[in-house]
């Protein structure tokens, strides 16, 4: 598998795309799509290859990781029939590693994320009661040097007070008032066109790992810490 990619094509094609998101202009330049579309196929597969040597991921290759650029506009405020940017997701491998890593190419706006981004009712409780038994524990993660100065502050969809059956003085109301726990960290255009990009992109995922693993334990596990898993 070849690991030499560049993703200068990608930022150009969807720069011009932003100023052009119509069919007409998109069936025109489809060639410059697809040109664009494999280079960033290279990237993903040799993004795989990196994000393996740290972590257990499920997607079978970095091609299936990938996001379709057509806008699905039913449920979308944008109704672009494209998306201005590319992008993909790939999934921890097993029960027991939950979230996910997201990556997003965009000209001035491409960045990584990862976490929780829709947690079902039965896990937001399940990880709304921990925080509450035991907050210290993730916000030491989130407060370590690294951590904060890579991520900065947990991100996502908060409840404005408290969640039903939670108390407004929670020492953890900080925290149990998410109902997405998700961390991001941005690039800029000359990071995004270097030739280690991939690796960066892992390097950055791997510094996610202390929040991903507890969140795992959370998850995974009843409030006096016994399996929850069944095999």
């Amino acid at each position: 598998m070849p690991s030499s990619y560049t993703l200068t094509p990608v930022l150009s094609f969807l720069k011009k795309l932003s100023k052009n998101n119509n069919k007409e202009w998109f069936t025109k330049n489809k060639e410059i799509y697809q040109y664009a579309y494999a280079e960033l196929v290279v990237f993903a597969d040799a993004l795989l290859v990196e994000m393996n040597k740290h972590d257990t991921i499920e997607t079978p290759s970095g091609k299936k990781s990938l996001y379709r650029i057509y806008n699905d506009v039913r449920f979308s405020k944008d109704k672009n029939l494209y998306k201005n940017n590319l992008g993909g997701g790939f999934r921890r491998a097993t029960k027991q590693l939950r979230g996910g890593y997201y990556y997003h190419i965009e000209p001035g706006n491409s960045f990584v994320a990862g976490g929780f981004f829709s947690p079902n009712a039965e896990d937001l409780l399940h990880i709304r009661q921990h925080l509450s038994a035991d907050p210290k524990t993730l916000k030491s993660i989130l407060n370590q040097p690294t951590f904060k100065k890579t991520f900065g502050s947990l991100l996502g969809e908060q409840v404005k007070t408290a969640p039903r059956g939670f108390d407004i003085s929670d020492p953890a109301i900080e925290l149990i008032r998410h109902k997405q726990f998700i961390v991001k960290h941005t690039f800029t255009d000359q990071e995004v066109l270097s030739a280690d990009f991939h690796k960066l992109v892992s390097d950055t995922f791997k510094k996610m790992r202390p929040y991903l693993n507890y969140m795992s334990e959370i998850l995974t596990t009843d409030l006096n810490g016994e399996s929850v898993i069944n095999n």
